[in-house]
C-alpha cells in the first residue's frame, strides 16, 4: 500500500474517533508515525502534496516524526506548508518538532 492510501485508511478512522476516546488516538498517532517515520523522501513527496485538512490532522504527531526522521528537510518543508498554510496555526507545533532534532 502507498503511503497516501495508507495515511488517508489511518485519517480516516482518526477523524472520527471521540475526543475523549485516548486509546483510539494514540493508536492512529502510532499509525501515523510508523507510516510516516518509514522514509523521509517519500514522507517529504507526501505532504508536499496533501491536502490542507489531512496537514492539520498530521500536525498532531510532527513531534514525533520529526524523533523518528531525524531530519533538518522535513522541518522546512513544514516551515514551507505553514507559509502555504497560516491558517492551520501549526508554527508551534513546528517549533516544538524542531526541538526534536538531535545535534
Amino acid at each position: 500500500m502507498d503511503i497516501e492510501c495508507a495515511i488517508k485508511k489511518v485519517l480516516d478512522k482518526r477523524k472520527k474517533l471521540n475526543l475523549n476516546d485516548n486509546h483510539g488516538i494514540q493508536k492512529s498517532w502510532g499509525e501515523i508515525i510508523e507510516i510516516l517515520g518509514e522514509n523521509e523522501e517519500r514522507t517529504l513527496d507526501y505532504l508536499e502534496r496533501c491536502s490542507k485538512e489531512d496537514l492539520y490532522w498530521i500536525s498532531e504527531v510532527f513531534e514525533d516524526i520529526t524523533a523518528v526522521l531525524q531530519s533538518k528537510e522535513l522541518i522546512k518543508c513544514l516551515r514551507r506548508l505553514d507559509e502555504k498554510y497560516p491558517e492551520l496555526e501549526v508554527t508551534y507545533d513546528i517549533d516544538l518538532a524542531e526541538s526534536y532534532i538531535e545535534d
